[in-house]
């Protein structure tokens, strides 16, 4: 009877353990597409025979747990590269906008409205006692100084547009930290009593891989089960089951940093000093958009500003020598102010030319109509090496401006894709050893589903073997 019992049992035990599989396989089938998931396995294992004599006899299998298929190194190196694919994209993202203000295709350019400058001058210097003549040089160089000022306040306020794009960043990774100390504690609480947490610990992967794609993050897990996450060198962001928050705040100018734009601020508690950890964050798609903020951008304003200050001070140099159509001496041509923080917005055409024409300089000497040789030595002034210490003109000194754009534009594009190739290839690696196959989950499906037929089989034929014992005595 004993025997039978057994066999009873061991149906019973192996009918839940086949139960239990085809709830693993139903819940591998429904995470097909969740993003970070691990396929699931359930271990069975044979359960502990008993003795009867010389005899050692099976009772059966026992569930000994569900793992998931999951390479934890494969895990961290996809993090890392998912950390380089998100500065790429930050830098790349920003740098089309910064070439878009270069475009001569969408913007009349400040290469064309120099050269307009310059041509007008030579016209000029056709008619120098034409009034229609001066009017156009006036006009000319109103749009240049304008379009100086356009070219400094479109890269002003792509810094701000990216300051804006870093505190959003900032808020999204306090929301992943938050999460993260979270499943920490979920991970712990259910671990501590020998479970193993496979869905949370998906989920808390996938957030790290999240943290990682906005900014440089070191991380380990601890003996216990929970993760330590460092960003930068000193920026404590989740330890245990409690988490830190990131700000950004506008400051005033520090370093490479312009002023009124934001740092990145870091408190180890509500009553600790503000840390600016800014300099820290050199990956993820901050740490892009951060290198284009305060090294690209700024020395493209650098560059705008030397041209400024050039030509105001070469054009006025010369001005200042020749007198008006009145005869009188001639002032400054342009206005600007050299120690502003951006010059080139500075820029304007002197006020007593702005309302009178006449005030602009033809000639070198007094009562002379037809001298022109003010206008002349002007308008040459386009070909005169007067930038980059005498090595470079006007229209040099800003295509190098343009190229430059051009070429680290290029160079981040090609970056971004390469290691988008790197991220993709390692995603398929991972797939190929934690992903769902609907083809082999359908074949585990009816190997479990046969199985638990199989054990009930075997219930009922114990059932029947009882009942036969039963009415021997019938």
């Amino acid at each position: 009877m004993s025997k039978i019992n057994s066999m009873m049992d061991i149906g019973r035990r192996s009918m839940m353990n086949s139960q239990t599989a085809l709830q693993t396989v139903g819940h591998n089938i429904a995470n097909k597409s969740t993003e970070g998931y691990s396929r699931q396995r359930v271990e069975i294992q044979a359960n502990d025979p008993v003795g009867f004599g010389k005899l050692r006899i099976g009772t059966g299998s026992k569930t000994a747990k569900v793992t998931r298929i999951n390479n934890p190194y494969l895990e961290k190196q996809i993090g890392n590269e998912r950390n380089k694919l998100g500065f790429y994209q930050g830098k790349s993202d920003a740098l089309v906008r910064v070439e878009q203000v270069y475009n001569e295709q969408i913007n009349k350019g400040l290469n064309t409205t120099l050269s307009e400058f310059f041509n007008a001058f030579r016209d000029f210097a056709v008619s120098p006692e034409s009034l229609a003549a001066r009017t156009q040089v006036r006009e000319a160089a109103i749009g240049l100084a304008r379009d100086f000022k356009r070219v400094s306040h479109q890269l002003g306020e792509i810094q701000n547009d990216i300051d804006q794009q870093v505190k959003t960043h900032v808020y999204e990774i306090n929301e992943l930290t938050r999460e993260i100390a979270q499943l920490n504690e979920k991970i712990r609480t259910l671990e501590i009593g020998g479970g193993v947490a496979n869905d949370e610990r998906d989920r808390r992967e996938l957030l790290i891989k999240q943290l990682g794609d906005k900014i440089n993050i070191r991380w380990a897990e601890g003996a216990d089960g929970m993760v330590t996450i460092t960003a930068g060198n000193t920026a404590l962001l989740v330890t245990g089951f409690d988490a830190k928050e990131l700000d950004a705040v506008a400051t005033p100018a520090r370093g490479p940093k312009g002023n009124a734009n934001f740092d990145i601020i870091y408190k180890n508690s509500p009553s600790a000093a503000p840390v600016v950890v800014t300099h820290e964050i050199t990956g993820g798609r901050i740490g892009g958009l951060l290198e284009v903020r305060d090294q690209t951008i700024n020395e493209l304003h650098d560059k705008l500003n030397q041209l400024a200050i050039r030509v105001a001070e070469t054009v006025n140099n010369v001005h200042r020598q020749g007198f008006d159509a009145y005869d009188s001496e001639a002032g400054d041509f342009f206005e600007i102010d050299p120690a502003s923080d951006h010059p080139a917005e500075t820029l304007m055409v002197a006020d007593v030319i702005v309302k009178d024409a006449g005030r602009i300089a033809a000639g070198a000497r007094p009562f002379a109509p037809g001298d022109n040789t003010i206008a002349n030595r002007i308008s040459q002034l386009q070909f005169e090496q007067v930038m980059d210490g005498g090595t470079a003109t006007f229209d040099e000194f800003y295509n190098s401006m343009v190229g430059q754009v051009g070429v680290i534009t290029r160079r981040a594009a090609s970056a971004h894709e390469s290691q988008s190739d790197i991220v993709k290839q390692l995603n398929n690696i991972r797939e190929s050893i934690s992903g769902v196959s609907l083809d082999e989950e359908a074949t585990k499906l009816i190997e479990f589903q046969k199985a638990f037929d199989a054990s009930a089989r075997l219930i009922r034929a114990a059932d029947e073997m009882l009942d036969t014992v039963l009415n021997i005595k019938r």
